[in-house]
């Protein structure tokens, strides 16, 4: 199953990311994670792991990857990444670190001032989600960047179910909402994870966020 959490800063997305991680792996399951936030470099340490290179450099690094986009979709052309699916006993080394049957991938993070957007680590992460291929008890769990422009950009596409983490505060209400409708427009199950929120908070919150089916 592949299962991607998203949220909005701060809500606790990375920290849940490599809980559920740790629980899956120390249940006896294979589990990669993608760590699709090009802002955060903190998530390798919440799972006792080693930064790995960004996958980013594998496909010749950042400047390379927006030529092959640039010279695919004026042309109307699909970008195609990959030429055969990978599994996660796969994964090149060097970009990926391993802890007996957990696993770390980062698609790419912010390295240089003026460096330009995170566009290529969207498209990476579409790719690089519907190109695993899994095995029996093998878990895909990908930490999003904060706000919903994974969506406009289509990387929960190749995942199972969205997880949205939601925190007792307006901005993870009014969220909630339109990460609903994205949800249902990408044709993904989704449901909610309420951190932080106890007592009357938790009433709140659950009742202030979308029912989902």
């Amino acid at each position: 199953m592949k299962t991607l959490l998203c949220g909005k800063g701060g809500s606790g997305k990375s920290t849940l990311t490599a809980l559920i991680a740790r629980s899956l792996s120390e249940r006896g399951c294979n589990v990669l994670v993608i760590d699709n936030d090009e802002s955060n470099f903190g998530l390798h340490m919440q799972m006792g792991l080693e930064l790995p290179d960004d996958l980013l450099n594998f496909l010749g690094g950042k400047k390379n990857l927006v030529g092959k986009m640039m010279e695919a979709f004026p042309k109307g052309e699909k970008l195609s990444l990959f030429d055969h699916k990978w599994k996660i006993s796969t994964i090149p080394e060097g970009y990926v670190t391993r802890k007996g049957n957990l696993s770390l991938v980062a698609v790419g993070k912010i390295h240089e001032f003026g460096e330009g957007c995170a566009c290529p680590m969207g498209a990476l992460a579409k790719q690089l989600i519907q190109n695993i291929e899994l095995g029996e008890n093998e878990f895909v769990l990908v930490d999003t960047e904060a706000g919903i422009e994974h969506f406009g950009r289509g990387v929960e596409e190749g995942c199972d179910v969205i997880f949205m983490v939601a925190d007792p505060s307006y901005e993870s209400i009014r969220l909630s909402e339109k990460i609903s409708k994205l949800a249902d427009n990408a044709g993904k199950q989704l449901y909610y994870i309420l951190n932080r929120a106890e007592g009357a908070s938790r009433e709140i919150l659950s009742c202030g966020i979308p029912k989902t089916g």
